[in-house]
């Protein structure tokens, strides 16, 4: 492995000094995400894939770390080897993507509206810097006081401050038992028991409501000891899903290979739960309401943007065709913005890591 680091390392330098963008890419799983990338003719790639393998993993301390190259189906098949798992479910969206790949894109699944985000799960990483510089950020335990807390920003960054050596994730316990209820109602009453449920001490892991031939489906799922789910069971009510089919539609939400996944333009909206039915098309909802999954045909992105802003919440066009006339991602803060840019120039200053991949200015 120090002959793949060294390798890296050179061409990070040969890029800086010839003043050429270097895009970093893992398994390219998810290289529709975000900002398009420009022809690679005035720039080059640094592969992170053959930097792999898990570095440090005690179950006992529920904490598993490995370089960002390790593709992320064998972590997880080590710790279910454990009876353990990556409880904010990122998407796979493939089985060449990265332990890496999943961080730099900071994106989180189905069972993220329980467990919490995927940057509350980094403890530490490691980064490859503009001049070479191996730094390191946190570390391997639950609390880390010192200095800022670099590590959690780095998840979501789209590699714009530089490649990611190495991660450190916390990881939880497999619940002993899981089962799916469907219940038939329109988005206003599924929203309407979302909410309700909020307050209520209920096992619920994931969420999912859709139209499916004209009719209304909130797919709740539960998680927990048995004697919880037969609590919940009551309180939810519906109809059972078989535990295959079960399965099988939150893999495919979490991997979005579910259908709603193939519509173009895709928007990806987090809105405040409490939030009643937004009216703009055809939704997917997940996380108790909180994120939303617009059909954008035919409606303008000026629209979706200004309706999320007006409720709160921001609007990420996550899937689409061509280039896009509007940014990808929502607009940030100006003081977020100016965070942003100084990390950037104190990491990146002659800005040549993933140029335009997070924000277009940068």
């Amino acid at each position: 492995m120090d002959f793949v680091l060294s390798e890296m390392i050179d061409k990070v330098m040969t890029a800086r000094a010839s003043l050429r963008p270097l895009y970093i890419q893992g398994g390219g799983t998810k290289q529709f995400y975000g900002e398009p990338m420009p022809p690679l003719s005035n720039g080059a790639r640094l592969d992170i894939s053959p930097f792999s393998g898990v570095v440090n993993y005690q179950p006992s301390e529920l904490v598993v770390t490995a370089r960002a190259g390790t593709p992320l189906a064998e972590v997880e098949a080590l710790l279910r080897s454990n009876r353990q798992m990556l409880a904010f479910e990122p998407p796979r969206h493939g089985l060449a993507s990265t332990i890496g790949g999943c961080v730099a894109a900071g994106l989180s699944g189905p069972r993220r509206m329980m467990a919490g985000a995927l940057r509350d799960f980094v403890l530490g990483a490691t980064l490859l810097d503009a001049s070479g510089t191996i730094l390191r950020f946190g570390g391997e335990v639950m609390k880390n006081v010192a200095g800022y807390d670099i590590s959690r920003l780095l998840a979501g960054s789209m590699g714009i401050f530089g490649p990611l050596l190495e991660v450190s994730l916390k990881v939880a316990p497999i619940p002993l038992a899981e089962e799916t209820r469907v219940l038939e109602l329109n988005e206003a009453e599924a929203l309407a028991k979302l909410n309700a449920w909020r307050s209520l001490p209920l096992p619920i892991s994931a969420t999912a409501w859709q139209r499916e031939e004209g009719i209304g489906l909130l797919r709740v799922r539960l998680s927990g000891s048995k004697p919880a789910l037969e609590s919940a069971r009551r309180t939810v009510g519906g109809m059972p899903v078989e535990d295959a089919q079960a399965a099988a539609y939150w893999e495919g939400l979490r991997d979005q290979t579910h259908p709603f996944f193939q519509v173009r333009p895709l928007w990806r909206l987090a809105l405040p739960p409490t939030m009643p039915p937004l009216e703009l098309g055809d939704m997917l909802i997940e996380w108790n309401g909180g994120l939303r999954w617009l059909d954008g045909t035919g409606v303008e992105a000026d629209f979706v943007r200004k309706t999320a802003s007006r409720h709160g919440g921001h609007a990420t066009l996550y899937r689409y065709e061509g280039n896009p006339a509007v940014p990808v991602f929502h607009p940030v803060a100006a003081g977020v913005h100016a965070i942003t840019q100084r990390l950037k120039q104190e990491l990146d200053p002659t800005g040549m890591f993933n140029p335009g991949r997070l924000f277009r200015e940068f």
